[in-house]
């Protein structure tokens, strides 16, 4: 188990492929460093809604595991993220962007009384 703690610079959307196995990838640049990195991480299957409480900018701590394959002679490794938290501890989104989303309509916003007929339409 590895840590990292950043502020994310990007996320992907989710990608699907053929075999039905979903990944999701977003990338944090670190600030403890001399020299800050850029580091991509990768959630798959259920994890991938992990990042929909999240956005660019927000600083956050991510846990994961690093994962290593070899392929047709060639090596690569990824890093699998398990556990994304904002580094204030909570998992959301701050409130402001929360409540800067309009209110779901109700049917009867969406319903006009003048216009209502209960007849089949065919």
């Amino acid at each position: 188990m590895y840590e990292a703690t950043g502020t994310i610079k990007l996320i992907d959307e989710t990608q699907t492929f053929g075999s039905g196995f979903t990944k999701r990838e977003f990338v944090v640049t670190t600030e403890h460093d001399k020299y800050p990195q850029d580091l991509k991480f990768e959630v798959v299957k259920d994890k991938c809604s992990l990042l929909d409480s999240f956005e660019a900018g927000q600083k956050v701590v991510v846990n994961f595991d690093i994962r290593g394959n070899e392929y047709k002679g060639r090596y690569y490794v990824n890093l699998s993220a398990w556990k994304i938290q904002a580094a204030d501890g909570s998992s959301a989104v701050p409130a402001k962007k929360q409540a800067a989303e309009p209110a779901e309509p109700s049917m009867d916003d969406l319903r006009n009384g003048d216009d209502f007929d209960d007849e089949i339409p065919f």
